[in-house]
């Protein structure tokens, strides 16, 4: 079935009748009955996430035997690498940890860590294979070795090198301490092997997401809307959205089957998230947004938008002729919109999140994650940046 289909029968599920999803099921640690720890919810977590990555970060500048004057500062710059943000990771960590009754805080915080950190590694991996060297408007950890190696007297590609060498190592030693963490806040759990194995699931994702996004590049009219959907769900999706609930819900000792349905919930959010990015790319505003609305477009990436209007012949032909200089970004943003290609997004992102929060509302869970999960559809689909 395809992607487009399944998003049919998904949005149909959802406007089905759905059970009460704030009456406890038997056996369920879900509801007020639900055990709790004293961790002052979400702010007190927060903190102890913070607390954790400040420790991680610590010591590993400080390991025994490595004499390097060069090690030291580059941990001092990855710690801005792990500020700000919307810290989504953490927060579908704590509040699936918190429905199925989990109360050991240290584990929880060192759990929500890892997939932080995890976060921060990728993202310094995708700005080497994207060449950027700016993020959010700051500059990355590759600009600054960059900068370093240009007012040393080396020459613009020499620097460009160096830059993205360190931020391949940078990248590399965050990823390193994102599993050590995950190995760590399982350490006193039956199921420690099992959310390990998550973590690391989540992290052959991703490469495999980011290796088809670079190998689509190259020849973006093979690529057809079930891959490129896919494509999504594997780069970002998946550990951004399906393995944080999984993992959290695992580790309080929610049953297998309960832990990877609410994993699939966060499947079907983190893609629909990644179907309003593509939108946010080429129809969002830059100055709301913070990147550029013509970059797709210009380096002929495939998108959600740009696969179905490829079925669009008007749209082909003037694809071909901005390639060829004969058109300009403008008119083809415009062919792009008159295919209904945007519609179609917003609508399949839509569906999506009705079938997430229908299974949600299913697995009957807490009133607190619900409202979560509520609360982030509703950024999803009415997000501007």
């Amino acid at each position: 079935m395809s992607v487009d289909a399944q998003g049919r029968g998904e949005a149909r599920a959802a406007g089905a009748q759905a059970p009460d999803a704030r009456s406890p099921r038997a056996g369920h640690p879900a509801g007020d009955s639900a055990p709790r720890p004293s961790d002052g919810g979400w702010p007190g977590y927060r903190d102890r996430v913070r607390e954790v990555l400040a420790d991680e970060l610590s010591v590993a500048r400080r390991r025994p035997g490595i004499l390097s004057p060069n090690f030291g500062r580059l941990w001092a710059r990855l710690e801005g690498t792990l500020e700000g943000g919307k810290w989504m990771r953490p927060r579908l960590v704590h509040y699936a940890y918190r429905a199925f009754g989990g109360a050991d805080q240290l584990a929880c915080a060192r759990l929500g860590a890892s997939f932080e950190m995890l976060h921060a590694s990728l993202v310094i991996h995708d700005d080497v294979i994207d060449r950027d060297f700016v993020r959010r408007g700051a500059p990355t950890v590759g600009a600054l070795y960059r900068d370093d190696a240009a007012a040393r007297g080396h020459g613009a590609a020499d620097a460009e090198h160096a830059g993205h060498s360190a931020s391949i190592i940078a990248g590399d030693l965050l990823l390193a301490g994102s599993i050590k963490l995950a190995a760590t806040a399982g350490t006193d759990s039956s199921c420690g092997t099992e959310v390990v194995d998550i973590v690391h699931g989540a992290i052959l994702a991703s490469a495999a997401g980011e290796l088809d996004d670079l190998l689509y590049s190259l020849d973006p009219e093979s690529v057809d809307l079930d891959q490129v959907l896919n494509m999504e769900r594997l780069k970002t999706a998946a550990y951004s959205f399906e393995a944080p609930l999984h993992a959290g819900a695992l580790l309080a000792g929610a049953s297998a089957a309960d832990a990877r349905q609410l994993g699939d919930v966060g499947r079907r959010i983190g893609t629909a998230y990644q179907v309003i990015d593509d939108v946010l790319g080429t129809f969002g505003r830059p100055e709301v947004t913070g990147k550029s609305a013509e970059s797709d477009l210009r380096a002929g990436k495939r998108t959600v938008l740009t696969a179905y209007a490829a079925q669009h012949e008007a749209f082909q032909s003037e694809l071909a002729a901005f390639r060829a200089g004969a058109s300009t970004i403008d008119t083809l943003r415009a062919a792009l919109r008159e295919t209904g290609a945007e519609a179609h997004a917003v609508d399949l992102a839509a569906r999506l999140v009705a079938a997430a929060l229908q299974q949600a509302e299913n697995l009957r869970l807490e009133p607190a994650l619900l409202d979560e999960l509520a609360g982030i559809c509703h950024h999803v689909l009415n997000r501007e940046k």
